[in-house]
């Protein structure tokens, strides 16, 4: 897939409120995709950071598109699960979320997200499971 292929894919099958992240395609390799988080005040929680529940959604969302890269294509999936460790927290500045496909099988998908800060450091890193859904 594409930057273009990768946007098109953002837009039609995401949640209206993940739409709101507005993720961008921001670098493509053969097993791996990365996707850029735009700050926006609006995805800080009371304590000035941006919210745990925004990483897990771009984790998650980045990994649907990896996959789909990897497929050639979206094919319906489903998380089978999705575990995230946070490692500092981001009070400013746009987020990058690279997800990897670590195993492909025949059913299931094993994959690992790293998103960094604009300086570079990890902020959270999520191991996933996906299954894919076979029409």
């Amino acid at each position: 897939m594409d930057e273009a292929a990768i946007r098109a894919l953002l837009d039609s099958i995401l949640a209206p409120w993940v739409k709101e992240l507005r993720l961008a395609p921001e670098s493509i390799a053969e097993n791996a995709i990365t996707l850029r988080l735009p700050y926006s005040d609006h995805l800080r929680h009371a304590g000035g950071v941006i919210c745990g529940q925004v990483f897990m959604a771009t984790a998650d969302t980045a990994m649907v598109v990896a996959i789909s890269h990897v497929l050639g294509g979206f094919q319906p999936m489903t998380t089978v699960s999705l575990n995230t460790t946070f490692m500092r927290p981001v009070k400013s500045g746009d987020v990058l979320i690279t997800a990897h496909i670590q195993r492909r099988g025949r059913n299931l998908v094993f994959g690992e997200i790293g998103m960094h800060d604009d300086r570079g450091e990890l902020v959270a890193h999520a191991t996933t499971t996906y299954a894919l859904i076979n029409k």
